[in-house]
């Protein structure tokens, strides 16, 4: 049976709260991390500079909100 309970956690990066699954710290492979940082540590190993890092994040947010999957 799908565990529908919404999860709540600190990232160890970011250190803000946040909601839902968590992605996986490509850093030790081992560490949860929230969403937006584990997008920006996919992004990096891609070469993507911070500021588009940001920018792709920012749309990525945007896109959560108009689709419900994100309260903030």
């Amino acid at each position: 049976m799908k565990n529908d309970r919404t999860r709540t956690a600190v990232c160890p990066v970011c250190k803000q709260a946040y909601g839902g699954h968590p992605a996986l710290s490509r850093t030790d492979n081992r560490t949860p991390i929230c969403p937006d940082c584990g997008t920006r540590q996919a992004l990096a190993a891609m070469g993507a500079l911070p500021e588009e890092q940001e920018k792709i994040v920012r749309i990525i947010r945007r896109q959560r909100r108009k689709h419900g999957g994100e309260k903030s």
